[in-house]
């Protein structure tokens, strides 16, 4: 099982920096590091818990990004749910350079259109 190092950390704290909600990062960068894992591997490996990897999962499956299938284990009871990133990761960075360019050109239109207002 994937436990999340230092350099993990590190890429999810910098995917915190461009505005992705927490657990989403943890989540992305975890799965970015394995095959496939199942939600218990990530609630123990990303250290989260079942509700937050449950919530977060939610984002990533919004955006197409995660591929989730339920796998059967001996006996009863529910089956188990295994995830694997669908988008390779330097996909999901071009989203949130795409996201954050756009953000920008937002931004410059606005001061842009200030400073005709004043000089008017």
């Amino acid at each position: 099982m994937k436990v999340l190092d230092d350099k993990d950390l590190e890429f999810a704290e910098t995917l915190r920096s461009l505005g992705v909600q927490r657990n989403v990062a943890i989540l992305i960068t975890y799965l970015a590091n394995v095959e496939e894992a199942s939600s218990r591997d990530i609630e123990m490996g990303s250290n989260l818990r079942q509700p937050e990897v449950s919530i977060a999962m939610r984002s990533l499956r919004d955006n197409g990004w995660v591929s989730e299938k339920e796998v059967r284990r001996g006996g009863k009871g529910r089956p188990m749910k295994v995830y694997s990133l669908l988008t390779p990761i330097d996909e999901v960075i071009r989203h949130f350079e795409e996201e954050k360019q756009q953000e920008s050109a937002q931004t410059m239109e606005s001061i842009q259109k200030l400073k005709e207002l004043i000089s008017g």
